[in-house]
Parts: structure tokens; sequence; C-alpha cells
């Protein structure tokens, strides 16, 4: 399977809950959640070096309809709900399509 679709993203936690919000966003990769799914071939969370509140996202799936159909499930969207209660906001969100490149971990 390869990466047609994919997008980066930035979410700023409040104050003292950037453990938590990374912890749900890893939470992502547990059975039964959408990057669990085989149509999710890159799932990276990362925090800020110089900002520790500030998150990046990156997601790299199969195809724009296989990341829409999950994150239409219950499952995303639980994590989205609580997602919000621990995020002042949210920053860039860049959508593309993957050329090339490599994720190993």
């Amino acid at each position: 399977m390869t990466v047609g679709y994919g997008f980066n993203t930035t979410l700023t936690a409040r104050p003292g809950m950037a453990d938590e919000l990374v912890t749900l966003l890893l939470s992502g990769l547990e059975e039964g959640n959408p990057a669990a799914s085989e149509h999710c071939r890159v799932y990276l969370v990362c925090r800020s070096a110089s900002a520790p509140d500030t998150i990046h996202i990156t997601e790299g799936w199969t195809s724009e309809e296989d990341h829409h159909r999950r994150f239409a499930g219950a499952a995303a969207q639980a994590i989205v709900a609580k997602v919000g209660a621990l995020v002042t906001g949210e920053g860039p969100y860049t959508d593309y399509v993957p050329v090339g490149g490599k994720a190993l971990f």
C-alpha cells in the first residue's frame, strides 16, 4: 500500500496539558482507533523542542477517502472530542499528496 494522501497540523495545548494531549493523540494507534487502521501508513506525533505546549501531527493515508471514512467513526470522534478540551487552538493545517520519503521507527 502506498500513501496517497496526508497532512500536517499543529495543536497548542492548554498550559500543563501537553503530556495528556500527547498521550491522547498516541492512543490513536491502539487497536480499534483510526491510526491502527491498515490505511494509516504514517502517524507521527511530535512535540516542539522550543515550545513544549506545541504539538505537531503528521499523517499519511492510502487515500483521502480512507482517512475521512476512519475519522467519521465513533472511535475517532471520541478522540477528537477529548482533544478539544486540551487545546487552546489549532495552528496551520496543510494537506498534501506524498511523492516519496521514509518513515521508520
